[in-house]
């Protein structure tokens, strides 16, 4: 048994592989949870749910490294808020208002939009492919807001849904970007303050909800979807994703998010027979293709 486990420990590409599945799990949960646990309540179960686990598992890491986080509380609170409580607010929002298709190639825009972000922010080096890469996955993502017809865009009337998954996306780009100037202590321990202000954060949406009456209590389903997202896309994908990075490195590590709008494209498709049109093809192609032609040439090798 400690052999099997001490073999995959040591498996970067299947750790990365399941990384990525998580995530693109994550989109048909949110689609799924629709009529089963309403948006804000299932945010912040999934984050106070988590806070539950982390520290218990790492308190004493914790408390080592209390005297620099209490030095960054505002950075932390912000990361919480940009990249767990309002990334998974919008996102499980937009499942109510389009296709868990869409939502997973829009995703997919999200290291080309942090890629844009480090070359104002921070003035990162920048080269012709990369330019190229970010064009070519924009297109990808302007073809699922057009639903392939490129007519329609003098008369383009955006989904609601993929308009809040677009924001969620550029919250989730601030979130990567903000980790750069992170404090020096363990990634996983760092997640876990994250976590916390992430469910804090939350927590008054989910009671605005209960407030209004728009509030839906988990039902089985409901409680399925919580489960599945505080366990994989939450805890176990961030331990596999550190890990491959301490095996191989950010770049080669980075690369396999390409997979994750494949994935979602994928698990939709057959977990929720929800249709792939031709145009769905084409965007996910292109945001792919731009994916890797935007991702970093040193870094990666």
């Amino acid at each position: 048994m400690k052999k099997s486990i001490a073999w995959f420990w040591s498996q970067p590409v299947l750790l990365l592989t399941l990384t990525t599945l998580f995530w693109a799990g994550n989109t048909v949960a949110g689609k799924a949870a629709v009529g089963h646990i309403s948006p804000g309540l299932l945010t912040f179960s999934r984050w106070g749910l988590l806070t539950l686990i982390l520290p218990f598992i790492y308190h004493k890491q914790m408390r080592a490294v209390w005297p620099q986080v209490r030095g960054r509380w505002v950075y932390v609170i912000a990361m919480g808020a940009l990249g767990l409580a309002a990334f998974n607010l919008l996102f499980y929002i937009s499942a109510h208002h389009t296709t868990a298709v869409n939502i997973g190639i829009l995703q997919g825009s999200i290291p080309i939009i942090v890629l844009i972000g480090a070359y104002f922010i921070y003035r990162t080096r920048i080269t012709s492919l990369q330019v190229l890469g970010v064009a070519v996955g924009l297109m990808g993502v302007v073809t699922v807001a057009l639903r392939g017809v490129p007519s329609q865009l003098a008369d383009l009337v955006l989904n609601d849904g993929d308009i809040l998954m677009a924001g969620a996306c550029l919250f989730y780009a601030g979130y990567t970007l903000g980790l750069k100037s992170r404090p020096n202590i363990s990634g996983i321990v760092l997640f876990t303050f994250f976590a916390i202000a992430g469910s804090l954060l939350s927590a008054p949406v989910a009671f605005w909800e209960w407030w209004n009456g728009s509030i839906i209590w988990p039902d089985a389903k409901g409680w399925m979807v919580i489960v599945y997202v505080t366990i994989f896309p939450s805890f176990l994908s961030q331990i596999f994703f550190l890990r491959s990075v301490d095996l191989i490195g950010p770049g080669r590590s980075g690369v396999f998010v390409n997979l994750t709008p494949i994935f979602s494209a994928l698990l939709a498709v057959v977990l929720l027979s929800e249709a792939f049109q031709l145009y769905h093809a084409i965007a996910l192609t292109l945001v792919v293709l731009g994916l890797w032609w935007a991702r970093d040439p040193v870094a990666a090798r």
